[in-house]
């Protein structure tokens, strides 16, 4: 009867790989986490700058035409509208509201971009980003969309 002592070379070998594939496999995972954290930010931040656009315009009914008028990208900042000022009319107010909320789109989100419509009586506020920043906007990315009636 001849008596083993200890553990032979194989079966280091053998446990080392079976530890290296399960710390591979725990590496993949922590990426995979990390690339769903920062997509669902995204989502977050994207729906939060939505219903931001949303309560500008039920605050400023007035200047409704401006925002469905003016594409956010050509909006431009209003000086008379920064502070309180009697000589901010509404539709200033609504061009400087899309200069802001389009501003903060592009700074939040990775080639983010906003669009507003109106289709009868229901506005639709959607935002396009480059979520998998491949440096296109395409359909393979994700969008939010929101809609509502005043």
């Amino acid at each position: 009867m001849i008596k083993s002592h200890g553990f032979t070379l194989i079966e280091v070998l053998i446990a080392m790989l079976v530890l290296a594939l399960g710390l591979l496999g725990l590496a993949g995972l922590q990426a995979t986490s990390l690339t769903n954290n920062v997509s669902a930010y995204n989502r977050s931040q994207a729906t939060e700058l939505a219903y931001d656009l949303a309560d500008r315009i039920r605050a400023n009914i007035a200047g409704l035409i401006t925002y469905t008028s003016v594409l956010p990208a050509n909006a431009t900042a209003q000086s008379d509208c920064v502070a309180v000022s009697t000589t901010c009319t509404a539709a200033d107010m609504a061009q400087n509201d899309l200069y802001e909320w389009n501003r903060n789109v592009t700074t939040t989100l990775p080639g983010g971009a906003g669009t507003i419509g109106v289709n009868s009586g229901v506005y639709t506020i959607t935002i396009n980003w480059d979520d998998n920043r491949d440096g296109n906007v395409n359909t393979s990315d994700p969008n939010f969309q929101t809609t509502f009636r005043l």
